[in-house]
């Protein structure tokens, strides 16, 4: 039986990445702002979709590339770092904005388009990908029962982390950008606690030593 620990430990990095600034929150909160919770909403719903592609992809067996070849799983992993530690930069630079400050109206898009666009976002966000090829895996353990269908629970626990806190951006957009309008010191914290979260997460990930188990 998997271990309750390998649980809570993917359930951290879930929360730790989905509140910190990426692809995903910008698409997300940029639609529920200048069109609506509503189309917010859809837009997750092809960002979860997303989710799924690489769960299955992982599932099958993925990683076991990496685990055959070394070098390609040290590579993804310093890039993976090198990329949270640009986001951290980004988040901490003096005069970075925030994913909540007001923007201009962008233009109002189909159900199928705002579906599709929020699948794509999320298929070709580098944070996602690290997180099933670099991170995941570290967790899996083949004395703990059937390595796939611990790849598939870890998988839906960080699905169900990512889909239910965008949830509730997604939801609160608005709401959040009226507050922070007009409070910087408020704005300063946001960005803080995002840019040691993303730092935090790029030294972990730069110097672990783990390699992943074949998936």
């Amino acid at each position: 039986m998997i271990d309750s620990t390998a649980i809570l430990g993917v359930a951290a990095i879930a929360l730790g990445l989905v509140l910190t600034p990426g692809p995903n929150m910008l698409y997300l909160v940029s639609r529920s702002i200048t069109q609506g919770r509503g189309a917010g909403l859809i837009s997750l719903g092809g960002v979860a979709i997303g989710f799924l592609v690489y769960l299955a992809a992982t599932t099958l067996g993925i990683s076991a590339v990496f685990s055959a070849v070394p070098q390609a799983y040290t590579a993804l992993k310093l890039a993976g770092a090198c990329y949270l530690g640009w986001l951290a930069w980004q988040a901490l630079r003096p005069g970075s904005g925030t994913p909540f400050a007001p923007r201009q109206t962008l233009p109002r898009d189909s159900p199928a388009r705002l579906f599709t666009m929020g699948l794509t976002t999320n298929l070709l966000n580098p944070k996602i990908a690290v997180m099933y090829l670099a991170l995941i895996p570290q967790f899996v353990d083949s004395d703990s029962g059937p390595v796939w269908s611990q790849s598939l629970l870890l998988g839906s626990v960080q699905i169900v982390v990512a889909v239910v806190v965008n949830a509730a951006i997604v939801c609160l957009a608005a709401s959040v950008a009226g507050f922070l309008q007009g409070r910087p010191r408020w704005i300063r914290a946001q960005k803080l606690m995002m840019g040691s979260v993303l730092g935090g997460l790029a030294v972990h990930l730069a110097f672990d030593r783990g390699r992943p188990t074949v998936v």
